[in-house]
This record gives structure tokens, sequence and C-alpha cells, in this order.
């Protein structure tokens, strides 16, 4: 029978495999979430350097152009592929956007189709709307707020970046409404990314992605419900001490070696994203802590899972200091292994991350 110890090890070696470029990595993935904190780089970098050699910090952001990916919204905000993204939309366009600002937001997308590109303040200075309140209760430019839905929309798409801040441009003309039976694959084939991405997936974590998708795809969120009804019964699953674990048909549980190596993963990392399945594979409760106070952090602001072989054994928070990077660990045991391996893998990955952060071991 299957135990917990096969779930963690093939929630590792499905996820962090290594690709030949950037391209390929993030079609393999589907989507890559990203987070603004920079500490020390952003969520999506320090996912794509444990999945694409010689990967350095922004290289996706510097790439951006060059590459089939857009910015959207799968069940985080992130980077997709183009073939990702087709199975979301239409979201709908300019239809039922509420009245008191669909004029506004008609301006706004006829001023970025005449410019053809343009910075969120150009669009602020020209129309000047004034704010509205945002969701996180602050205050926040109209325009701004009007360019994000019109590119939820699907309007809109992110053309770049200018010191971090989203360069907006005119999307092609939306595609067509779709039939029931186009509905029902596109929705499908959207589990299929999530299940292949974060696999194994603990049952009640396929449920919670699946509602998810109510954001990706609102124009669908009826059908929702019996996509996870279809999808329970067409993933490959097996119970494992009373819980359901679910995974993609193509994935195999053989027993695939697991590389002896330590590996500093990113909060929002496929291995350790999921807290429930955190908890449940290396017992015990890692938490993202940059917005908990200063003084009820236990782990840190912005710790970094530590893994060692297919154990995450700890954490470690990292920071530039006159470009060198400084390592602290911590250990859930209370101290490191003391296999010669692991200091000597260490060593390696602390290298790896400073060659990554500045260009140079």
């Amino acid at each position: 029978p299957m135990t917990l110890r096969d779930l963690r090890r093939a929630a590792v070696t499905w996820s962090i495999l290594e690709y030949d470029d950037l391209a390929t990595a993030i079609s393999a993935l589907g989507f890559v979430q990203a987070d603004p904190i920079r500490a020390p780089a952003r969520a999506q970098d320090l996912m794509l350097r444990q999945r694409v050699p010689g990967y350095h910090a922004g290289d996706l952001e510097r790439l951006y152009q060059t590459l089939a990916v857009e910015e959207d919204f799968v069940v985080n905000y992130g980077f997709v592929t183009r073939e990702v993204q087709a199975l979301m939309h239409p979201r709908g366009g300019l239809r039922r956007w509420p009245s008191p600002g669909r004029k506004k937001a008609e301006a706004v997308l006829a001023f970025v189709r005449e410019r053809g590109r343009v910075h969120p303040r150009d669009v602020d200075a020209h129309f000047a709307h004034g704010s509205v309140r945002n969701y996180w209760g602050g205050s926040s430019s109209a325009t701004t707020h009007a360019l994000d839905h019109l590119h939820y929309r699907g309007l809109l798409r992110v053309a770049g970046r200018e010191g971090g801040i989203r360069l907006y441009a005119p999307r092609e003309v939306p595609p067509p409404a779709v039939g029931a039976a186009e509905r029902r694959a596109r929705l499908d084939a959207l589990i299929d990314v999530l299940v292949k991405k974060y696999a194994p997936v603990h049952t009640s974590t396929l449920t919670w992605l699946v509602a998810r998708l109510r954001l990706a795809t609102p124009q669908w969120h009826r059908e929702v419900p019996a996509a996870l009804a279809r999808a329970r019964h067409r993933l490959a699953h097996a119970r494992v001490d009373g819980v359901s674990w679910y995974w993609h048909p193509e994935q195999s549980l053989a027993d695939d070696a697991v590389h002896e190596r330590v590996r500093f993963l990113a909060p929002f990392d496929p291995v350790v994203w999921d807290r429930r399945r955190f908890e449940a594979l290396w017992e015990w409760p890692y938490r993202f802590e940059a917005y908990t106070p200063a003084a009820k952090r236990q782990f840190g602001y912005y710790a970094l899972p530590l893994l060692w072989r297919d154990v995450v054994i700890g954490w470690v928070n990292a920071s530039v200091v006159d470009q060198r990077l400084v390592v602290v660990p911590g250990y859930v045991s209370g101290r490191p292994p003391r296999d010669r391996a692991f200091r000597r893998e260490f060593d390696a990955e602390v290298a790896r991350m400073q060659e990554f952060l500045t260009g140079r071991a």
C-alpha cells in the first residue's frame, strides 16, 4: 500500500525537474505564481531558479516579451502560457460592467488602443478620474482600477514592466463564446494543469483549487461543481491514512531517485505551497510570515523552506549585504543533520543562490 513517504517523494520528484530553458519550464508548469516581495528575490524567480539551470534573478521580467507567456489570474496571479490563458477566456469583456464606471472604462480602453502601450501614470494624468476604494480597503487611482479590470476581462494585456510597474497594451479581439462541450473540456484541462503542478493533491485542496476556478472563469462559475465531480472520477487517486490524494494519470508513482541536494525553496513553490499537505508530509507547520508582526514571527519575514533530499528539515532567511549573500538557517530538530554530505550540499546551494542573485560566485 502507498505511504506518506511515497507521497512525499512524489511531491518533490514530480515538481522539481530541470528544463532546458525558461520557455520550456513555464510551458511544463502551466503558470508561475508571482509575488512583488523581493527578499532576497521575487517568488517567481526563486521558483524558476530551481528548474532552469543558469537562471538569474529578474530573467523572467527581462525576457518576458520574447516568451509566449502572459500575466493573468488562474488560482493566483502570475505568468501563464498563452495556451493556458486561452482556456480561461473570454471573461465577458465590457459586458456586465457596473454602470457607474463603464463609461470611464470605455474611455480608458480607447486611450490605450490609441496609444498602443501605456504606463498607468500616463493614463492617470490624462483622465485624473480620482480614487476608488480597492479590495484591500486602501485608496487607488480610478484609472489603475480600470486598467486592472480591463486586463482581467481580457481587453488589455501586460506588455512588460517598468521598475516593476505593469505596462498595458490592447489585446487582440477577445475570442467568441464557446459551447457547452468546449466549456467542459476547458475546465477539465484547467484542472489537469492545477493537479499536475501541485500533485499529489490532498482531497480538500482539490476541492479548494477547483472552487478557485470561479475566479479564473467567472463566466462559467455554475459549471465548476460538475467539473470537480468529473475530476474525482478521472484522476488517479489513492487513500493514505484515511485521506484521498489525487494526481494526473500521466504522473507515475515509480520509485524515482531523490537528488542528493539542498534547496532553498520559495514560500510559494509548488512543493510547499499547500500548507495542509506540507504538515501532512513533513509533520511541522511552516508559515509565511511577511505580514505577521515581527514580534510574533517564528521563522522570519521571508523564510525559505529548506529541502534536503525529499524532506523539508527547516528554513533559511537570506539577505544580501555588500553584494554577499548572508544565510541564517533554522532547523525543526534544533540542529542540522550531522551528515557531511548535507554540509557540502548546503554550501553548494548558498553558492548557487549567490550567483543567482548577483551574477557572480
